[in-house]
């Protein structure tokens, strides 16, 4: 899947409007009770954006970036300013936020992480698109130095100098984009003023990576 590693400029997201869909099937029986099951193991997101009148600049930067994606051909980074961040929205991200693995004395490499939710129930989601700079890692709670740990910002991998010891709980706090793309290869664009523009809605839908 061709994937462009560039994030949507945030400011042309303003005002969007999104969550997470899953897709469950549900049989109802002849005695009334239900059989539900989903083919789904994680979450999709979905987005709408460009609602909002805007500078015609900034509508003129939203059309570009679209055709410089090839409408839905592309895929590209998108920052969920609902869910964007190892921790809650207002915190900053701490080494110790989220277990991404347990040492074994030889493995090295462990991929990045967000858990919602506890115990037996909790959905375990992959973060494969960290933001550059923010990722933070620790070993049974100490944080590591930045050259202990290198970050691969394309796959979510982290790769540590040296093998933590078995048993000891690796953690890590991150920033991180949602990969997505366009659902749609159409854009429309209403002159609202001379300076200022109305975009039509427009749809992202997170894609697998």
């Amino acid at each position: 899947m061709s994937f462009h590693e560039t994030r949507l400029p945030a400011r042309l997201a303003f005002g969007c409007t999104g969550g997470v869909e899953r897709r469950t099937q549900v049989t109802t029986l002849a005695s009334g009770f239900e059989r539900r099951s989903s083919p789904w193991a994680q979450g999709r997101r979905r987005y709408l954006i460009g609602t909002a009148v805007r500078p015609l600049d900034d509508a003129a930067e939203l059309v570009a970036f679209f055709e410089a994606r090839r409408g839905r051909l592309h895929g590209f980074r998108f920052r969920d300013p609902a869910d964007g961040k190892s921790c809650a929205p207002s915190q900053a991200p701490a080494a110790t936020d989220q277990p991404i693995g347990t040492g074994d004395g030889a493995r090295k490499v462990f991929a990045l992480a967000k858990t919602y939710g506890t115990g037996p129930t909790a959905v375990v989601r992959p973060i494969v698109k960290p933001v550059a700079g923010t990722v933070k890692v620790a070993v049974a709670g100490v944080a590591l130095a930045a050259g202990a740990f290198t970050v691969d910002t394309t796959t979510g991998l982290v790769t540590l100098a040296t093998a933590p010891a078995a048993g000891a709980a690796i953690t890590a706090g991150f920033e991180f984009d949602v990969p997505v793309r366009f659902d749609g290869d159409r854009i429309d664009v209403t002159l609202e003023s001379f300076n200022a523009a109305r975009v039509g809605a427009v749809a992202l839908v997170e894609v697998r990576v």
